[in-house]
């Protein structure tokens, strides 16, 4: 499986500080099955992020794109508009599962405005930009973006029982 994260930070774009949670998403990917990881830092700009989730969805053929940063609620967060106006169908459970994963670890949980959903059959999720963040709640979500990424692919990973056999 193909996967690509993407550090959305104005300063680690700019060079003033270093990404870190980048790498601990690239790892986050290949724990969720990725054979190769994409990665690329943007500045906090709507225009340049939906760009690159549009490129690894519908040219890079990745299966997995995890972001990272600009989920809260700064004037310059806007990765949860980019990703809502990339994805076709929106998995609201994922960022729903993030947010409880995060209340025992901060006060500050509910302000997360990560999202989540396909495009076609790429799966996009919004990871907080902190590494603590990132860690806590990508051990929370892992067997259901598993479960997820084999649904996207067309698969079943579950066998699902016939009802017939009900009777």
């Amino acid at each position: 499986m193909r996967a690509a994260v993407l550090t959305v930070s104005t300063a680690s774009a700019q060079g003033r500080r270093e990404d870190r949670s980048g790498p601990l998403l690239g790892e986050v990917a290949r724990e969720l099955g990725a054979a190769e990881v994409e990665t690329a830092v943007v500045a906090d700009d709507r225009d340049a992020v939906e760009a690159q989730l549009r490129h690894w969805a519908d040219e890079a053929d990745c299966a997995l794109v995890l972001t990272s940063g600009g989920t809260g609620l700064s004037p310059t967060d806007l990765t949860p508009e980019a990703t809502r106006a990339v994805i076709d169908r929106e998995a609201p459970g994922i960022a729903e599962a993030m947010r409880l994963a995060s209340r025992p670890h901060t006060d500050n949980w509910m302000l997360s405005r990560a999202v989540a959903g396909a495009r076609g059959s790429t799966l996009i999720v919004n990871f907080p930009g902190h590494p603590d963040a990132i860690r806590q709640t990508a051990d929370a979500l892992a067997d259901g973006l598993r479960h997820a990424l084999a649904l996207l692919a067309g698969g079943h990973p579950r066998p699902h029982p016939d009802p017939a056999d009900a009777r």
